[in-house]
């Protein structure tokens, strides 16, 4: 198993994408803590996660809503306590936000969403980040999405707050990469989930016409595999991926399973990254 032995804090995990993430990691062989904010669900989750255990393996479910510094710190310690120590943080939870003109959607919504969205990366990180260079290693995986690389119209939130997570992302890597913490993104691809049930609600009159007839086919065609996205957080948190840093992965298009080979020209190269497009970037002299 990829994950034998491993402890892993998993955020968002009560449901979509998040709860196939855990099942991923403890059949792999990893002990989990995770978090949401719904206690039913999380109940739940936890029944579901335990069937899939084998002896020794923990599944801790805890309450946490990450945008809290307070309710985070008291998650990170929970879990520390009950897991011993922790090699592997997944940080998962985000919502959509308001939909609609982004001057007119209600302003304390769009900053509820960079709270749940960057807060709720950064908060984690914090509480962890210190641990992870007591023990010398560790592994950070940010989900991040389409909303860090192109423009998303009438999702401004949203799609802020994920290219914030990249760089976030980018610049915690250069901050551990002498303390041997890999940190990385993940852009899981086009999923079916409530994200998607939440932007066919709102409709064409807040998303967009063309942006609402992307969302009904992809609601019809099935959209991008869960287990895509999972398998790529597996391989991020196991040993295949050491020394990989500081990029975001899509896991529908990049061939990541090949990129071990590919470590050191990674390390040297802005591949997989978030950057700034010039003129002679497209073949172009303006100057």
């Amino acid at each position: 198993m990829k994950l034998s032995g491993l402890n892993t804090i998993i955020t968002g995990a009560s449901q979509g994408l998040g709860l196939e993430i855990a099942r991923h990691f403890v059949r792999e062989g990893a002990s989990v803590a995770f978090c949401a904010r719904d206690t039913a669900k999380l109940d739940a989750a936890a029944r579901e996660l335990n069937t899939l255990a084998q002896p020794g393996q923990k599944i801790v479910p805890l309450r946490c809503d990450v945008s809290d510094p307070a309710a985070v710190d008291g998650f990170a310690a929970a879990a520390l306590k009950s897991l011993g120590s922790v090699q592997v943080l997944v940080n998962n939870a985000g919502i959509y936000g308001p939909m609609g003109p982004t001057e007119t959607v209600n302003l304390g919504e769009w900053k509820h969403a960079i709270e749940i969205n960057l807060f709720g990366v950064l908060l984690p990180c914090r509480a962890l980040i210190p641990h992870f260079k007591s023990q010398g290693r560790g592994k950070i995986i940010n989900l991040s999405g389409g909303g860090a690389t192109a423009p998303m119209p009438n999702i401004s939130a949203y799609a802020a707050s994920k290219a914030a997570v990249v760089r976030l992302t980018e610049t915690l890597a250069e901050e551990l990469r002498a303390h041997k913490v890999d940190v990385n993104a993940v852009a899981p691809g086009a999923l079916n989930t409530r994200f998607l049930d939440e932007l066919l609600q709102a409709g064409p009159q807040a998303v967009g016409e063309a942006f609402y007839q992307r969302a009904l086919k992809q609601k019809e065609s099935g959209g991008a595999s869960l287990d895509v996205g999972a398998e790529l957080c597996v391989w991020l948190a196991s040993a295949a991926s050491d020394g990989i840093t500081g990029k975001l992965l899509s896991a529908q298009w990049d061939p990541w399973k090949e990129l071990g080979a590919k470590r050191d020209a990674l390390a040297k190269s802005d591949i997989y990254t978030l950057r700034r497009i010039v003129p002679e970037d497209r073949g172009q002299k303006w100057s």
